[in-house]
């Protein structure tokens, strides 16, 4: 390829804004995919980024809204609030565990797009896991190539 734009070749970038509650999970699925549609991209990839340092990304189970408890309670049983071991704690006792959290579960993804949607499984939706136990204003970054 030389780099420049190839003709039949298409790339979309948008964004949207999510209002958390604090800690928990927000659904964005629907979010992304009106993104998708929007881009004309029929067959490619969608490239999904938040651009924080104390939320992230997942695709999770979307049936049963305990995998995403049972996720949760899990985090916080290896990255607990408080620890004394914590030096970064400026905004509170939850301020590093935040961090490592998103660490440990990504800021970006990436999902294939096929017949102008997402091909995500069926009980696949992606969400955005809010770290902090205030509420926040998450943006998310979507960029749609392909042709």
């Amino acid at each position: 390829m030389n780099g420049g734009a190839q003709p039949g070749r298409l790339v979309d970038q948008n964004g949207f804004t999510v209002a958390t509650r604090g800690r928990g999970f927000s659904e964005v699925t629907r979010d992304v995919a009106d993104l998708v549609a929007a881009s004309g991209v029929q067959t490619g990839i969608a490239q999904v980024f938040t651009a924080h340092t104390s939320c992230s990304l997942l695709i999770c189970e979307n049936a049963d809204p305990s995998v995403r408890g049972d996720l949760e309670r899990w985090m916080a049983r290896v990255v607990p609030d408080g620890d004394p071991m914590f030096r970064h704690d400026a905004e509170g006792p939850d301020d590093m565990p935040a961090h490592i959290r998103s660490i440990l579960s990504g800021v970006s993804l990436t999902v294939p797009v096929g017949g102008g949607r997402l091909r995500l499984g069926t009980w696949q939706g992606i969400y955005l896991w809010e770290h902090r136990t205030h509420p926040h204003q998450r943006k998310v970054v979507v960029t749609v190539l392909g042709c």
